[in-house]
Order: structure tokens, then sequence, then C-alpha cells
């Protein structure tokens, strides 16, 4: 420790280690370091937030750069600026004394000046004969040169952290915007689905957004709305695609009676056994496969699958969701028929993700593989998706948690 180079406030300013600490580092620079004061000046601007600095303490901070006679502070150089407080007053823009007084103080305890005060307190400078200062007392600029890179990394931390925020303002913005014209557009067009309760989860997930959201909050809000947004998409897609396929049905049977009306009979079973024969049970895909969704939000909304993956690894991406999917099923009691059926209708990713949300509610299912096979047929028929199953099962964890 550099003895010589701590100083203790004057009067009763309390000292502290940290303050101690400081004084030492900052004694500590580099030989021959330089760094213009306006462009740390900028950088601790930027990082104020995270400084705990207010615009205020800012004000002053820049009042005392504007006593310092260099553009560049310098080791070797004095770096103690020693205005009165009324001086400081002025270029700080008519601060009052004691939120002048104040603010210093914050300067002080966030490391960014220190004091080098004086045996009566009063800030002054001893010069030589050719008028150059050979001992000034006042406040110390050392430590904005000694921390001068670490000011820059914060101001580029806090641009980046702003910048990801400014997207995802953006981005739920947008999200907001389509999930509300889109369900608007459905109610008006009498498109199939319980759309009261799709839009009940949309003013649900605009209720939790705060009047003044933070980037998590904003994050954690578009995330859902993105999934509301994709399941509102992949229903009214469900429904075009039916469209399609049942007027192709027709067009394909229109064609064939008038170009072959012969040919009728062909359509007919051959023989009296396959007319009496039942008709297969196994559901078949009239749509396209269901869009598979975010990894993340899945396992956010069915945690307890991260159990059972196979050797007791991590989730690193969906053939691990797949591999524990199957551990699953068998401990459910679900056949290997009914999880083949559920991946040649929903898609395997889809099929593992209905297992993972199964398994979140195990305790008040009877039969998972009687429900594995309803909910198979009822995505046959393009009457069931996935998306509220996973929101009901992140918010029954969300709840959980916070009861917890």
């Amino acid at each position: 420790m550099q003895i010589g180079n701590v100083t203790t406030p004057f009067g009763r300013r309390p000292m502290s280690l940290a303050l101690v600490n400081g004084q030492v580092k900052a004694a500590e620079i580099k030989s021959g370091k330089t760094a213009d004061k306006w462009k740390i000046f900028r950088d601790v601007s930027e990082a104020k937030s995270v400084l705990g600095l207010g615009d205020r303490a800012i004000t002053v901070l820049d009042a005392l750069l504007t006593f310092y006679p260099h553009i560049e502070l310098a080791e070797g150089q004095s770096l103690v600026v020693f205005p009165s407080n009324a001086q400081l007053s002025v270029r700080a823009h008519g601060i009052a004394g004691t939120t002048l007084r104040r603010h210093l103080a914050a300067l002080v305890d966030a490391g960014l000046i220190h004091r080098h005060d004086s045996p009566n307190g009063k800030r002054y400078a001893h010069r030589t004969k050719s008028g150059e200062i050979e001992k000034a007392f006042g406040f110390s600029l050392a430590p904005l040169l000694a921390r001068v890179e670490e000011f820059a990394q914060l101001a580029q931390q806090v641009a980046e952290e702003r910048r990801v925020f400014k997207r995802a303002k953006e981005a739920l913005s947008i999200c907001r915007r389509d999930v509300r014209k889109l369900i608007t557009a459905a109610i008006d067009e009498g498109a199939d689905g319980d759309w009261e309760a799709i839009e009940a989860m949309y003013f649900a997930l605009r209720a939790r957004l705060p009047r003044a959201p933070n980037r998590v909050e904003t994050e954690a809000v578009l995330e859902e709305m993105t999934m509301l947004r994709d399941e509102i998409v992949n229903i009214l897609e469900m429904q075009l695609n039916s469209q399609k396929t049942d007027g192709n049905d027709v067009q394909n049977g229109c064609h064939i009676q008038n170009s072959k009306p012969e040919s009728i009979n062909e359509l007919e079973p051959s023989s009296e056994n396959e007319q009496g024969a039942e008709p297969s049970q196994k559901p078949k895909r009239i749509t396209e496969p269901l869009k598979a969704y975010p990894l993340s939000m899945v396992l956010k909304a069915c945690p307890q699958i991260l159990d059972y993956v196979p050797g007791g690894g991590q989730i690193r991406g969906w053939r691990d969701v797949m591999a524990a999917a199957v551990v699953v099923r068998s401990m459910l009691g679900v056949s290997p028929s009914a999880y083949q059926e559920a991946c040649e209708v929903l898609g395997p990713e889809n099929a593992a993700v209905a297992i993972a949300c199964i398994l979140e509610r195990a305790e008040h299912i009877n039969s998972a593989g009687g429900y594995l096979r309803d909910l198979t047929r009822k995505a046959a028929r393009g009457e069931f998706s996935l998306g509220p199953m996973l929101m009901a099962a992140m918010r029954a964890n969300g709840t959980d948690r916070k009861s917890a």
C-alpha cells in the first residue's frame, strides 16, 4: 500500500476502506498514461445508471472537468482541481449549495473523484515562483484516468443493452399489432376457433406488462406474445389448408365423373368381404404438419422433461427432447402405436411436446395413452393445436413458482 497517496477527508466526513482502496488504485496509474477527459466524460455519462449516478451528478462532474486546464488527463501531472463551491455552482448551471455538496459526495462514493482536503478543508494550491502548481487541495481526477478502460467497457455494455431493449420493444409492438389484427380478422370473418379465449390470453399478456417495463419484462412478454401469434397463424393455416383440401377433392370428383363415367364402379370394393370390412381407425393427417415451437418455450412450459433425458445429460436440441419423450411415454403407459400415430399426425417434435405437456399434468389424467389418442384424432381433423396446451402449462408452472 502506498501510504503517502492516501488522504482522509476534513471534518466529520467519514473514511472507509473502499475510499482507501480507491485512492491506492488511483495512485497505481501506468507511467505515461493519458486519456481525453471529454471521452472519459462521455463514457461515464453513458454508464451513469450502472455507476449509480443521476443527471445532476454528471453535470457537477462536467463542471469539475472544466477547471482542469488540459484536454488530456496525464499521469505525472497534477490532477487535482480546486474550485470553490460558488465557482462550481456557476459552471453547474446555478445548482444550489446543498445539492452541489450532495452530488459531489455521490461522485466520491462512486469512485470517480477523490478528496484531497487541506488542513482547514479549504480548496487552494501552492505554487512555485514560476507559477506552476506545487501542491493542490481539492478534488483529484486521478480515478477517472485510472479507470478509463473500465468506463469505456461499461459504456459499451450499456449501449448494447439499450440496443437490445429497443429491438425487443419494437418486436413486441409489431407482435401485439399482429395478434390484435389477426384476432379481429378471424372474428369478423367467422373463422373456427375459441377466439374469445385467445383474445383473453392476449389481454392477460398485455396486463402483465408494467407501465415502464425493463428489458427482461419486455422479452418475457414478447416470448409468450410471439407464441400466441404463431398459434393463431397455425390455426388459420390449418383451416385454409383444410378448405383447399376439400376444394381439391370436389374438383377431382367432378373431373372423374365427367371424363370417365364408366370408371365409377372401380371406386367400389371388389368383394363382399371388403364391403363389410371395418374402416381403419388410424387417424390420418389431413393438413400440413404443425409448426414446431421454440425449444426454449417448450422447456420453460414443461421443465419436468429434463429429468428424463437419457444418461442424465442436458437438452441441446430436439433430438434430446424426443429421446426423453420415449422414456416418458413408456413410464406413462402410452403404447408404442399411440405414440407412433401421434408422430405421424403431429410430427415427431410436436408429439414429443405433447408427451411433455401430458407429463406436467400426469396426476390429473387417468389414461395418458387415451388422452394422446384423443389429441391425435382432433389434430387430424384440424381441431387441435399445441399452443393453448403449452401456454396453460407455462401459466401453471408460473403459478407454482410464485406459491412455492
